[in-house]
């Protein structure tokens, strides 16, 4: 622990002004004290319990919505019964204007609640088992777990008991109500597919195997769009596990940083002390030798949900719900209520892409029949069926883009523009930096930002590629920064139809991204999807498509030449030179025919990018960002 000590002494000798706040009272106060401001009026809430005491209990005054708050409720797993769903959906449709998010951690939020309504609304989803407790700021948050936890064929560990008895380790307790330097993110899943973003948790537990034994190997610091570290402990059953995470927790709120409230993410203490001390430290803490790490079994892709239903154990079906960006109504949720008890075994499951399963369904078709179908898809389009959008301006205080409809709007233009039948495309979108859309695991990833055109400021994205949840998890990285929001969708597009055209039978993105993106450079792939949405808006006619064997060498100098030479023989039907080597013309005096006297009236950019990238060694382009400027928006 010694590290841990020196960590934390050296970081904490000042305190944040969250640290300052939280000293004020016991959080307990401000929730005893519901059905007085309830009285009183939203008047007679004192600051302190608005920007964060109430927080505790998942209350959150939101200035987008004056006067009005949310909730976000703790639903353990995702997992909920009927009685619940019927329930929720009467109140958001009582209270909150027939309003539901739902989100990436298999939770719901409503909006648009009055303070007046708060006591009642919170007695009648006590009624049914529902809370609100201690999800929201420094606690330990909703725990995520596979939708499918014990009826799945892959499902090897069900897992979701001890996700209940992990939970009764800190709620309602008054130990851990707001006593952490940050939240803390909590998965578990004994699953061979991974159907809750299992690596990107403060702590995950994920199924493993090790000398013939199943059980869990430990992540930990992972965090939004991050994926965590290993830990290298084995967990072989339910009591190491609950041994194990008491262990962090407790480090956790010991030696985590509360000076800087954006360092104060156990992913921070792992990079300041190590993972190895961090590793030994649980072992010491929680009085456990530990196992190291086994083979971690989880490493699927979540089953498929683009054919509407996974076969379960028992022989029925888990009916997909898709729900772009998560956007849900209480009336909603009381009809998928009726369906899952006409239909189903009155169970239903929210998953990690905002939208839900009908479990214990045996007539699907009939039930397909249903009119709630018509509004709610079974299968969407592949651009809508794994579509994640965090709440965005009109909900969040640091959303930087609207978000929500921006990603659905994107969405919907793509089908148009670039219709697939099938295939699985995971667009994920982020309002701003924190990365509430796990933007950064997204095949293709969105995160808001603000961009300029002509030097006026306006709504714009920063665009990644290649994140996976498959194997272990793996982070996406930048192609375009600060891209124009009404311009993005054309740079997709470009991308789309690339995937189109070159993708295999049944190919996802992340497998064709595997295949035929990743023989690129960031650089490349950022400057041909802004360069073929320029001659789309051009009308310049030209066939120019990735390859499926790159012979450049993920080099930028050798990509520009080549994607010049490409350029200009489609324009010209002749070669730029008579002979080339290693990507250069062979014959270093031979000088490049100026492609404006071939072609007079060829558009005044594209024969400008095409210059710098085949002419002479000492104007030639070496980076792409070279390029980008001379193509405009």
């Amino acid at each position: 622990m010694e590290a841990l000590q020196k960590a934390s002494q050296a970081r904490n000798k000042k305190l944040n002004k969250m640290e300052e706040v939280k000293n004020l009272k016991n959080p307990q106060e401000a929730f005893d004290k519901i059905k007085e401001y309830a009285q009183n009026g939203y008047a007679s809430i004192p600051d302190e319990d608005k920007k964060y005491f109430l927080k505790c209990f998942g209350i959150y005054d939101r200035p987008a919505t004056p006067e009005r708050f949310m909730i976000k409720l703790r639903i353990p797993g995702g997992h909920l019964n009927s009685s619940q769903a019927r329930v929720i959906g009467a109140c958001a449709k009582e209270y909150g204007e027939d309003y539901i998010d739902l989100t990436t951690r298999q939770q719901c939020e409503l909006r648009y609640l009055k303070i007046e309504d708060m006591p009642a609304l919170l007695e009648r989803l006590k009624a049914v088992g529902i809370d609100a407790y201690q999800t929201g700021v420094d606690n330990i948050r909703g725990i995520m777990s596979d939708p499918l936890d014990d009826m799945a064929y892959d499902n090897v560990l069900p897992s979701h008991k001890t996700l209940l008895k992990i939970q009764e380790m800190f709620l309602y307790n008054p130990e851990w109500i707001s006593t952490l330097p940050r939240k803390f993110n909590t998965a578990i899943t004994g699953s061979l597919a991974n159907r809750c973003n299992i690596f990107c948790h403060d702590a995950s537990f994920a199924l493993a195997q090790k000398e013939g034994v199943f059980g869990y190997n430990m992540f930990l610091g992972g965090k939004v769009g991050v994926v965590g570290k290993s830990a290298d402990i084995f967990l072989a059953d339910e009591e190491e596990v609950l041994k194990a995470f008491g262990s962090i927790i407790d480090i956790f709120k010991r030696f985590g940083f509360r000076d800087n409230r954006n360092k104060s993410r156990l992913h921070h203490l792992i990079e300041d002390v190590g993972m190895k001390d961090i590793s030994a430290a649980i072992r010491e803490n929680a009085g456990v030798d530990f196992a190291t790490a086994g083979e971690t079994m989880t490493k699927l892709e979540f089953s498929d949900p683009d054919h509407g239903k996974v076969q379960l154990r028992d022989g029925s079906f888990g009916v997909h719900v898709v729900v772009p960006s998560g956007i849900f109504s209480g009336s909603g949720m009381m009809e998928v209520a009726h369906l899952s008890e006409r239909y189903g075994n009155k169970e239903i499951r929210f998953d990690m892409e905002q939208s839900l399963y009908i479990l214990g369904v045996q007539d699907v078709q009939t039930m397909l029949q249903e009119k709630f179908f018509e509004t709610y898809k079974n299968v969407n389009t592949p651009y809508l069926n794994h579509l994640i959008a965090c709440a965005g301006t009109e909900h969040c205080p640091f959303g930087v883009i609207e978000n929500k409809n921006d990603a659905i709007n994107m969405s919907e233009y793509l089908q148009e523009k670039v219709p697939l039948e099938n295939g699985r495309i995971r667009m994920y979108w982020s309002a701003c930096v924190k990365g509430c859309g796990i933007h950064g695991l997204g095949d293709i990833g969105f995160e808001g930002c603000k961009a300029k055109v002509d030097g006026v400021t306006e709504d714009g994205v920063h665009i990644s590629l290649g994140g996976k949840i498959s194997s272990e998890g793996v982070e996406g990285y930048s192609v375009i920064k600060s891209a124009p929001l009404r311009y993005a969708k054309y740079y997709v597009e470009s991308l789309m139809i690339e995937y189109k055209k070159l993708r295999r039978k049944d190919e996802t993105f992340e497998r064709f991204h595997d295949r035929v993106l990743s023989q690129y450079t960031s650089y490349f792939l950022g400057f041909i999807m802004q360069l073929q949405a320029y001659l789309r808006a051009k009308n310049i006619n030209i066939e120019l498509h990735l390859d499926k064997k790159v012979l450049s060498g993920k080099n930028e100098e050798f990509e520009i030449f080549e994607l010049g030479r490409k350029l200009y023989y489609q324009l010209t039907k002749q070669e730029a030179y008579s002979a080339y080597d290693r990507f250069s013309n062979e014959n270093k005096r031979e000088k490049l025919e100026n492609i404006s006297k071939v072609i007079p009236d060829i558009d005044k950019n594209l024969a400008a990018v095409i210059e710098r990238m085949l002419s002479s060694e000492q104007k030639r382009a070496v980076v792409f960002s070279e390029l980008t400027p001379l193509i405009p928006l």
